[in-house]
């Protein structure tokens, strides 16, 4: 069974850092492009920060500065590192993955299969 597991997520001050982790198990994700979306209510789920099988990276232009996505060793394992958070960063927090691009990041939501179940992260003022 393929899995995305994320953790995490919690409550945090305007100001404060917070960092997310992804375990993939169930196959091999090290070709894959991993990446973080995130939901807030109202909203589309829309693409915090990606990165491919080689290391490069997209962030959203809000995100630049701020979020930093790495890979484990084994690359089955994403981490994104969140300083400065602002309320508005309040939101679900997912992490998938586009099997089918190894070096191009794909920013549509239907280019990822495989999904996380999400995490809350609320940042309080």
């Amino acid at each position: 069974q393929v899995q995305l597991v994320e953790s995490g997520g919690g409550l945090v001050q305007v100001g404060g850092s917070l960092g997310l982790s992804c375990a993939g198990s169930g196959r091999s994700f090290s070709r894959d492009i991993m990446g973080w979306f995130r939901h807030a209510g109202g909203k589309e789920r829309e693409l915090v920060a990606a990165i491919s099988s080689g290391g490069t990276t997209y962030y959203a232009d809000t995100m630049k500065g701020r979020f930093t996505i790495s890979r484990g060793n084994a690359k089955n394992t994403v981490y994104l590192q969140m300083n400065s958070l602002k309320p508005e960063d309040t939101a679900v927090y997912y992490c998938a993955a586009d099997t089918q691009s190894a070096w191009k990041i794909r920013r549509g939501i239907g280019e990822y299969k495989y999904w996380g179940q999400g995490t809350q992260v609320t940042v309080s003022s």
